[in-house]
């Protein structure tokens, strides 16, 4: 399939602009700077959401931001929770960059979400990040009560960076006994730091995110080349991936990411997890946060609510 009309014209416009770099400017805060540029969504459900600060998962670490969701007719019940991670390649976006997705599956899924500000690279490296939002699924497991959550319906989500750290969760979570979680949705994940996939290769350039800069950051995010063996950095390396909830993966056909993401959802299902894959075609990487460019953007929210609704009914 073509690439879908929607994003031509950025592209073309990025395009323009590649290989101008103001003089004296941070990548990585230039990058901090962009995240939610095209992550707008004007028409995002008018829900509840409170800020608040939770305990770091380790002394020293300081406290972690969270931003909680609820829908605007709970009316006492106990509702699910998801906990959710933003993309930014580990080193930027925040809940403010991701809050139309979190607004619309707080409202489509009917739930409580729970978006978290976990600490980027490069300033803090793996496993900081990781252990954040671990901490943080730990944390709103045990105080359900209080958010008016239900501690047995969990899940998580993240999409990109945010996909890895979802997929590593699940996978400290199993190790560390954890409370059940009943569904990881992983939109487009980053997984696999080879980057050599044949959609790494061909979507490599001229779709937004470029091999390239996913090598970069990936260079931040760890502190040397062994910790790409290591699962909760790189879950594609993990030695089992059974006892893993089940797993929905969403990928965009011009995405570098879509082999590294259909890859560890085959080897999920592989390993005994029930596992949908999902591949929407002609979009490229981001899209899924992208309300007010594509309407897909609302169709991938509304596939995980249904996922969502779907495993907590179970």
């Amino acid at each position: 399939m073509p690439l879908d009309p929607c994003f031509r014209s950025l592209l073309d416009a990025i395009a323009a602009r590649a290989g101008v770099v103001a003089p004296g400017v941070d990548p990585v805060a230039a990058a901090r700077a962009g995240i939610g540029a095209m992550f707008t969504h004007a028409a995002a459900p008018a829900v509840r959401a409170v800020d608040r600060r939770i305990p770091g998962p380790e002394r020293g670490a300081g406290e972690i931001p969270l931003r909680i969701y609820t829908p605007d007719d709970a009316a006492g019940e106990a509702l699910p929770l998801l906990l959710l991670f933003h993309g930014g390649g580990f080193i930027a976006g925040s809940p403010d960059s991701h809050d139309g997705g979190a607004r619309e599956l707080c409202a489509q899924a009917h739930a409580i979400v729970v978006s978290v500000d976990y600490r980027l690279a490069p300033e803090h490296k793996f496993p900081a990040a990781a252990e954040d939002c671990h901490a943080a699924l730990r944390w709103a497991a045990a105080h359900a009560a209080e958010l008016g959550g239900d501690p047995t319906r969990l899940a998580i989500t993240g999409d990109s960076a945010g996909g890895n750290l979802a997929a590593a969760v699940a996978l400290m979570n199993r190790d560390r006994g954890g409370p059940p979680l009943a569904l990881q949705a992983l939109v487009y994940p980053v997984v696999d730091p080879a980057c050599a996939t044949p959609s790494a290769v061909a979507n490599g350039e001229g779709y937004l995110l470029t091999t390239a800069s996913m090598k970069w950051m990936w260079s931040l995010y760890v502190n040397s080349a062994e910790d790409y063996a290591n699962p909760y950095a790189a879950p594609i390396a993990a030695a089992s991936l059974a006892g893993l909830p089940p797993a929905l993966v969403i990928t965009a056909e011009f995405d570098p990411l879509r082999d590294e993401g259909e890859a560890y959802g085959r080897a999920l299902e592989a390993a005994g997890v029930p596992v949908t894959i999902s591949r929407y075609d002609g979009m490229i990487h981001g899209f899924a946060s992208c309300f007010d460019i594509t309407p897909r953007a609302g169709e991938a929210a509304g596939e995980v609510a249904r996922a969502l609704r779907s495993a907590w009914a179970r």
